[in-house]
């Protein structure tokens, strides 16, 4: 069974970083990051193949980066430039195929302020 384990959310000012962290068990060929605020529908915001190959959400675009480390079992997400529409709980997602989604973390929450 793989699990997922995010950490590294936080509250911070417009302008400032934050960098999460996903670490899973197991082969994760697809690992990405979602997120979801109030009211609002849940959304990709960026995944990374094995490969290293990257997608980002226009919202994010140039703002975050996604990577994961050697043994392809972490996945980080390096967020700049913090916008207060930025603030959602943020799920890393991971699977046999992207997007990801078989597998789900509980969710690290991110709030930025004006």
């Amino acid at each position: 069974q793989v699990q997922l384990a995010e950490s590294g959310g936080g509250s911070v000012q417009s302008g400032g970083s934050l960098r999460l962290s996903c670490r899973g068990s197991g082969y994760l060929w697809c690992m990405g990051w979602f997120r979801q605020a109030i009211g609002k529908e849940r959304e990709e915001i960026a995944i990374v193949k094995y490969s290293g190959r990257t997608e980002y959400a226009d919202s994010v675009k140039g703002r975050f980066t996604i990577s994961r480390d050697r043994s392809k079992t972490t996945a980080y997400l390096q967020m700049n430039n913090l916008k207060p529409e930025d603030t959602a709980m943020y799920y890393c997602a991971a699977g046999p195929s992207c997007p990801p989604g078989a597998y789900w973390g509980r969710g690290t929450q991110v709030t930025v302020s004006s």
